[in-house]
């Protein structure tokens, strides 16, 4: 007993000092950002800022990124398209920095991470306004899409990054008993990443940080449709790393259009990729050329299944925001409602009530809980899909309502609609639509959801609902995607520890988690002799060349006395083997001898 004293006291002390630790805030410098040509400052009019009319169908300046408010058509200004010669150089640049940020220590890493939490915790409205303004969404979307997933990340690698980068050492197998296996985890060199603009924030800072914390560079080719919030982004990212001492050119980002694009592929290490389908199909095509790795994050359907015996006020609530996440910024959410049929009239009912109440406007304009679609003539696309739900016997049951949109409201606003009576037959049970709308259908049986919830293109997540948790989860299990939330949506990404991505058209590959940062190096297993010098490898006589006549028996043997089921088959073939190798041996020195 006197033993575990000392033991116990120990470990007290050490909890407490641990925690006193907790309470001492880290040396982080703070940084300063020129924010003072995206702020609002109220100056501009009518006469000083004009509105922006882009050309319909393809853009028809391609040296030029025009950049203007979805919500309002306000302009806001230009960024050139990088040509392919211009992106050679930016890699080029991203490569030699890179080299010297290979050695950086994970001080200094985690450093660079906490600068940058820093920056975001005490700058929240701004980066959020400028999220609001480039993308149409309102602040407080902005805030759960932008600021929260990207400080959880934050968090998630200053507390493990470094552990799973370290050397990892695996078992050696019984053939290898006296080596030791390891895996490392090095820089690829310079990462390629095309991102999408519904994120624009979060989007720029989820391939930066995992490739920068795991010693790379990254090259970073932001949407033509959120250039001009993306580019700001990029200063916090600069002055970050030179507070840091981080090498000049160690993270770039470049504005264009495909040709941009293709070029960045063509140059990099890795390409990462959030976009479409169509256009993932183009960059995989791209990539064989250098059969360069690929991460591709393509979109998603995902089912929204709610059982009988689900607490359905509840649900309702997670089922808009599911449904018109981001405001209708045409973020991948839950696109097809599965109702069970015991509960349709009053889940319906419930969710019509609460669409109903939300209300459509500009970001600025007032207080609205949903703002702008953000690509231009998107919402064509969405009254496509509703209209041909109708003509196929679905029916319109409930709208949001539009705010005051002033007389020079352009058609970039879409309202939250509620649809009944939808089937698989109809385009928006099978394509994404990627906007506000709520397809309901009904179902009976959990074999019934679960066929209906696999007959997709699309394989991004789903969310399955039932106070029998079991249940949800056996659901769950047999829906073909690579992200489920139980009783929940979306929930998944909040939790920075576990991979993200999909399967079938929705991509492949994973961000964040271990996967998702181990996928941001070159992977390289290591052997050694695990005590060197003393025990060597040696080649067995009978094998060791000019092979013995009995080279092919022994290696039978060795087979057998290694792996052979039965352990008094291994001791007996063991014997064997022994025998063998000590008979070759005394016919050697024999021949010496003689």
């Amino acid at each position: 007993m006197l033993f575990w004293w000392p033991l116990l006291v120990l470990s007290i002390a050490f909890a407490i000092c641990r925690f006193l630790l907790l309470l001492i805030p880290p040396n982080v410098p703070s940084i300063e950002v020129d924010a003072s040509d995206v702020l609002e400052d109220g100056s501009q009019t009518k006469e000083n800022g004009y509105i922006y009319i882009p050309s319909k169908g393809k853009q028809a300046q391609k040296d030029k990124v025009q950049c203007y408010e979805p919500a309002t058509m306000k302009y806001l200004g230009f960024y050139p398209a990088v040509t392919s010669e211009e992106v050679k150089v930016h890699v080029a640049q991203a490569r030699k920095a890179q080299k010297t940020w290979a050695n950086s220590s994970f001080k200094q890493r985690r450093q660079f991470l906490r600068i940058l939490l820093k920056y975001i915790i005490e700058h929240q409205a701004l980066i959020c306004e400028v999220s609001s303004r480039d993308t149409g969404k309102t602040m407080v979307d902005a805030s759960l899409g932008e600021i929260m997933t990207t400080c959880e990340k934050i968090t998630w690698l200053l507390a493990e990054g470094e552990r799973w980068l370290k050397p990892e050492f695996r078992s050696s197998g019984r053939s290898m008993l006296h080596k030791r296996g390891k895996v490392e985890f090095h820089p690829i060199g310079v990462i390629g990443a095309i991102i999408s603009w519904n994120y624009p924030f979060h989007n720029i800072f989820n391939p930066m940080l995992a490739a920068v914390f795991s010693g790379n560079a990254v090259v970073i080719k932001v949407s033509e449709h959120s250039s001009w919030s993306g580019c700001f982004y990029f200063r916090i990212i600069q002055v970050a790393l030179v507070a840091v001492g981080a090498p000049e050119n160690l993270v770039h980002v470049i504005t264009g259009f495909g040709e941009t694009g293709q070029a960045l592929v063509s140059s990099v290490d890795k390409i990462i990729f959030v976009g479409s389908p169509a256009v993932g199909r183009m960059i995989m095509q791209k990539a064989s050329e250098t059969l360069i790795p690929v991460t591709l994050e393509l979109g998603g359907k995902d089912a929204f299944i709610v059982c009988e015996d689900a607490d359905v006020p509840h649900v309702v609530q997670i089922a808009v925001r599911g449904a018109l996440q981001s405001s209708g910024q045409n973020c991948a959410g839950a696109e097809r409602f599965y109702v069970h049929r015991d509960i349709y009239p009053t889940f319906v009912a419930q969710i019509v009530k609460l669409v109903k109440s939300v209300t459509v406007g500009p970001p600025s304009g007032g207080k609205y809980d949903m703002g702008a679609i953000c690509m231009q003539e998107h919402a064509d696309k969405l009254q496509s899909l509703v209209n041909d739900a109708l003509e196929k016997g679905a029916e319109i049951v409930g709208r949001g309502s539009f705010g005051n949109l002033g007389e020079d409201a352009v058609d970039q606003f879409f309202p939250p609609t509620v649809i009944v009576n939808a089937n698989h037959t109809m385009k928006l049970m099978q394509e994404e639509a990627f906007g506000p709308i709520i397809p309901i259908m009904k179902f009976d049986t959990d074999e019934e959801v679960i066929k209906l919830a696999n007959d997709s293109n699309y394989g991004l997540g789903c969310a399955v609902f039932s106070n029998n948790r079991k249940r949800a989860v056996d659901i769950a299990s047999q829906i073909h995607c690579g992200v489920v939330a139980i009783n929940d949506f979306a929930s998944n990404y909040m939790c920075q520890s576990l991979p993200f991505g999909g399967v079938k058209h929705s991509g492949f590959g994973r961000f964040a988690g271990v996967e998702g940062l181990r996928a941001c190096c070159l992977v390289k297993s290591v052997v050694e002799d695990r005590w060197w010098p003393y025990i060597r490898t040696k080649i067995p006589k009978p094998i060791q060349y000019p092979i013995s006549e009995n080279g092919f028996e022994f290696q039978e043997s060795l087979v057998e006395a290694l792996y052979s089921l039965n352990v008094w088959d291994r001791l007996r073939a063991l014997v064997g083997v022994l025998k063998m190798i000590s008979e070759q041996n005394s016919t050697s020195q024999t021949d010496k001898r003689s």
